[in-house]
């Protein structure tokens, strides 16, 4: 006997969209299967093209997504996967999800709250034009809010994140003696961690697993993508979902955070890794939860394994670091992207892009970039960045640059880091003072200088190491807008007992290095 259908409601359709950086398997979303719910995964030139990316980044995003896409179909989620090659793909996410909801006859279209403001933008207004409900649903991911750092800091001339980190401490209760009291009588030992790495201890083994992307790179090429950097397509090692993620994090606590805390800020021609994690890839694209991370280096501490610099140090990364620099984002977005306190207009020299400069440090850091789409921490501020703000390189084009070479670098936590800590193009709003130096702090924590084509110690002259020139000219241009700085009051005390003559050299030197950037 047939029944007639036509007058029985049919069930509601859920497109649930899941962006490239939101590849957790553990979201709410995924505790239940439902047939009337499709989730989206969409690789577009939009992504791939907003700024020019590192090779390695396009390639490990698409093939964790593609991964858990296939963990997603295996639980028995329905699942639309619209590759980057597909002739149905247009290219866009509103333009896709329009397509996708006619397709489907969805009745719904939901989302994870975006953490780059002009994805937040972009969804925020195609939903509001939508004739169809919309519902954007917490990533469920950072200890934070958006507005929560904005809102600690409210009544505050100053966003110091030691501030909001201890505030952080205290409310999770991490590392901490009681509610008050932080263990071992102090909030921060960083200035523990500040020992140069002279080959000893050997550097852990890396332990990751090796991908061949080679057919997924072919397909990115084809399709047009543009991108720099080496692609590894052979041997990825960035991870592929989370539990390679959590292996990652495993071998990290147990072989390198032991370490970390004496050699953070070591850099070494002989080791790009040293006692980094490595996990801020994993992190940012959200296949690891901070909580987690966390709470392994904290335990790790209270059974012996690690010091408490090393894991008070690294949990300050995450804990504090992290989530002060996205509260800060979104504090300041879209404003933030316009940022130039020092009116810095000078090109990126053509070796920012191929690592061809006789300057060992910026070769070295550079290439590493190119070759594996990380550096850490000490290379980017105090190598890469340190040049970029003393050479008066264009801030705007400096945040593209980080923003595309690093695998890692997702708006949100890139652009307070680069405009704010790095150049200072803020003004002061994240840091207390430009975080510059001559040649003699990079020697300090580096053997870069070793076998360099320029001198350390010296500040003129053909073979005078840049930063020197660079860096005094840097404090003498800006002597009306950083001389009440109080943190910065030394290099003025010293400018104020060089004689004229001496200033003249280096201003002179300086404008001799600028004038020959590209072949320094």
């Amino acid at each position: 006997m047939k029944h007639n259908t036509a007058h029985v409601p049919q069930p509601h359709k859920t497109i649930r969209l899941i962006l490239g950086d939101q590849l957790n398997p553990q979201h709410r979303w995924f505790s239940e299967v439902n047939e009337a719910i499709i989730y989206v995964l969409m690789e577009v030139r939009q992504e791939t093209d907003y700024v020019l990316h590192h090779a390695q980044k396009i390639l490990a995003i698409f093939a964790a997504m593609r991964d858990l896409a296939r963990q997603l179909r295996e639980a028995g989620h329905r699942v639309h996967y619209l590759t980057i090659d597909d002739p149905d793909n247009l290219q866009s996410i509103p333009a896709n999800i329009d397509a996708l909801i006619s397709q489907h006859q969805a009745t719904v279209f939901e989302y994870q709250a975006p953490d780059e403001w002009r994805l937040d933008q972009q969804l925020y207004e195609y939903g509001r034009r939508s004739d169809i409900p919309w519902i954007m649903v917490d990533t469920d991911h950072f200890y934070t809010t958006r507005n929560e750092v904005a809102d600690i800091f409210t009544g505050r001339k100053q966003w110091l994140m030691e501030f909001f980190y201890r505030q952080m401490r205290m409310t999770h209760l991490v590392l901490m003696k009681d509610t008050k009291e932080p263990l071992g009588g102090q909030w921060n030992y960083d200035h523990d961690n500040r020992k140069p790495w002279r080959g000893t201890p050997p550097e852990p083994q890396d332990t990751r697993t090796l991908h061949d992307h080679s057919d997924l790179w072919q397909t990115i090429v084809d399709a047009g993508v543009k991108s720099f950097g080496n692609p590894q397509a052979k041997q990825l090692a960035w991870p592929l979902n989370r539990q390679e993620a959590l292996q990652q994090l495993d071998a990290f606590i147990d072989n390198a955070l032991p370490q970390f805390g004496d050699f953070q800020d070591a850099m070494s021609v002989k080791s790009w890794r040293l006692f980094h994690s490595l996990l801020s890839f994993a992190l940012n694209v959200k296949m690891l939860n901070p909580r987690e991370v966390v709470a392994k280096a904290e335990a790790a501490y209270h059974s012996g394994c690690a010091p408490l610099a090393a894991a008070e140090g690294f949990i300050r990364q995450i804990l504090g670091w992290r989530e002060y620099v996205r509260g800060v984002y979104w504090a300041n977005m879209p404003e933030y992207t316009e940022k130039n306190f020092f009116h810095h207009s000078r090109r990126l020299p053509q070796w920012f892009w191929n690592g061809k400069t006789r300057m060992n440090c910026l070769s070295h850091a550079i290439t590493q970039s190119l070759e594996h789409a990380h550096a850490h921490h000490i290379q980017r501020l105090m190598v890469i960045g340190n040049f970029a703000l003393l050479a008066g390189l264009n801030p705007a084009e400096v945040h593209h640059w980080y923003l595309g070479i690093y695998i890692d670098a997702f708006e949100w936590v890139e652009l307070p880091n680069t405009a704010g800590m790095s150049q200072f193009a803020d003004g002061g709003i994240l840091a207390t003072k430009p975080y510059v130096s001559s040649a003699a702090y990079i020697d300090r924590m580096s053997d870069y200088c070793k076998g360099c084509h320029y001198d350390k110690k010296l500040r003129i002259g053909e073979n005078a190491c840049p930063f020197n020139a660079l860096y005094w000219d840097f404090f003498q241009r800006n002597t009306d807008t950083l001389t009440k700085n109080p943190r910065i009051g030394m290099a003025y005390r010293q400018l104020e007992k060089m004689d004229t003559t001496t200033i003249a050299e280096f201003q002179k030197q300086a404008k001799f290095i600028l004038e020959n950037i590209d072949i320094l």
